[in-house]
């Protein structure tokens, strides 16, 4: 546990779910309208003493909001929503005023001196997500709709936060558990003497699980590619092209070229999206031999970025040379590497992608441009991304990590059950592979687990 975490957790610790507790939930700044909400039950008496009078719950009232002198320190629009109907199932006040950091501030202070506290990190989202209004696949879809990249991030968010990702999951639980429900009635009555193991109705649950797996896992991947992205690392000897490429596949000058060789020395990155799916270019510097101490501390960043990608693109500007037998000792061994021929403009080499054995490589023209479409569309099938956006939904890694475990176990009990006739086993196995698909929606979970999620929310959402 990381020490923000801890704290975080420590905090939350000496807190209470039943306190009221008040955040700004506008971007912090200068703006033409600026939002203060507040949730728990102490929300009517802060509201009277805020604005002197009663709110009809769910309606926009014009108000002036004084403080204890009865001193107007703003006025704007008052929306009482009265729990459990509201987003976090508790009474929400929202006070529309205008968007300063002072006069925000002075409400907060003001809310602070009624009994208020000030919110938590994703406090609101996990109070909504403690009161049953929403599950944990809604709550982590709500924090990547505001940090999405693309429409398509972006609406395969809504779509998990309407409640798809959890359905799909919650499909799947169901057939786990009418399938283990099948294998335990099987256990518990054994005089009726059936071949259970020649029974059709078992064979066609075992089907519909593995299916279900497979159609959640790709969807998940999808979603995890859609939200994470894939990490290319730039690699090959000095003045081979590797800044020119990146600034073409950036479609701006991000990287300084020049003639000269080694021009970079450090480290750059450049985020772009193919299709929708955010890619993260790492552009590196030449890898040679040098007793230059500005270069050989470029290369040893070069070398510490290796080891974080997901692909690496070796460039080379010698179609047919050794280059990349003689640098393949610097790149780590469980990390695909695709060979990028850069200026087939004036080397002869052919532009677009080639498959064989010996590796994968594409042909490209970083001065003209020819091979680059060749190049995003082997990137954008390299991580088996698809740019359907029909039925997309978000999904984060710790959800791919899940649904593993839980195809394991089913794995490991279906082996069980045919192998040895292990029904008891099965059965078992079954309700662990419940208990990891119930770690995505959280259903099963843990304090630390919530921590983790929750601590990477605005405060004020």
């Amino acid at each position: 546990m990381t020490w923000n975490l801890l704290a975080t957790t420590i905090m939350r610790m000496q807190q209470s779910d039943n306190d009221t507790i008040v955040a700004l939930a506008t971007p912090p700044g200068r703006g033409g309208i600026g939002i203060v909400r507040l949730s728990g039950p102490n929300v009517s008496s802060i509201a009277f003493s805020l604005l002197g009078k009663r709110l009809e719950p769910r309606v926009a009232t014009s108000a002036q909001f004084t403080d204890a002198n009865g001193v107007m320190m703003d006025s704007g629009l008052a929306i009482y929503f009265a729990g459990p109907a509201s987003f976090t199932g508790e009474d929400v006040l929202e006070l529309h005023g205008h968007g300063g950091p002072v006069p925000m501030d002075m409400l907060i202070q003001h809310c602070l001196l009624l009994g208020a506290r000030l919110a938590g990190a994703g406090e609101f989202t996990q109070r909504a997500f403690l009161n049953d209004k929403i599950d944990l696949t809604q709550a982590e879809a709500i924090s990547d709709l505001i940090d999405s990249a693309s429409q398509q991030a972006a609406r395969a968010a809504v779509r998990s936060l309407c409640g798809e990702f959890a359905h799909y999951i919650n499909d799947l639980a169901h057939e786990i558990t009418s399938l283990r429900m099948f294998v335990e009635a099987a256990i518990d009555f054994p005089e009726e003497e059936i071949d259970f193991l020649a029974d059709q109705e078992v064979t066609a649950r075992l089907d519909r699980v593995a299916r279900g797996f497979t159609q959640i896992e790709a969807a998940a991947t999808q979603g995890q590619l859609l939200r994470d992205g894939m990490i290319l690392v730039i690699v090959g000897r000095p003045n081979v092209g590797k800044s020119s490429l990146l600034n073409r596949l950036a479609g701006y000058d991000a990287a300084i070229v020049t003639a000269q060789a080694g021009t970079t020395r450090d480290i750059l990155r450049e985020d772009i999206h193919i299709d929708g799916m955010p890619l993260h270019i790492v552009d590196t510097a030449g890898l040679h031999e040098s007793s230059d101490p500005v270069e050989i501390e470029g290369m040893r960043r070069a070398r510490r970025a290796l080891k974080q990608a997901d692909h690496v693109l070796y460039i080379s500007d010698r179609p047919g040379s050794d280059d990349f037998s003689q640098m393949a000792k610097e790149l780590p061994r469980d990390i695909p590497v695709t060979t990028v021929i850069n200026k087939i403009d004036i080397n002869g080499g052919t532009p677009g992608v080639s498959l064989t054995d010996a590796g994968n490589t594409v042909g490209v023209s970083a001065l003209t441009g020819e091979g680059l479409d060749d190049l995003r569309d082997y990137l954008g099938r390299l991580m088996g991304y698809s740019a359907a956006d029909s039925g997309q939904v978000i999904a984060r890694r710790r959800h791919l990590d899940a649904l593993a475990r839980a195809r394991v176990h089913f794995t490991d009990g279906k082996r069980a059950l045919l192998d040895q006739g292990a029904g008891e086993i099965m059965a078992e196995e079954l309700r662990l592979a419940q208990n990891c698909l119930g770690e995505i929606t959280g259903q099963v979970t843990s304090d630390e687990l919530l921590g983790q999620i929750f601590s990477n929310f605005c405060i004020g959402k």
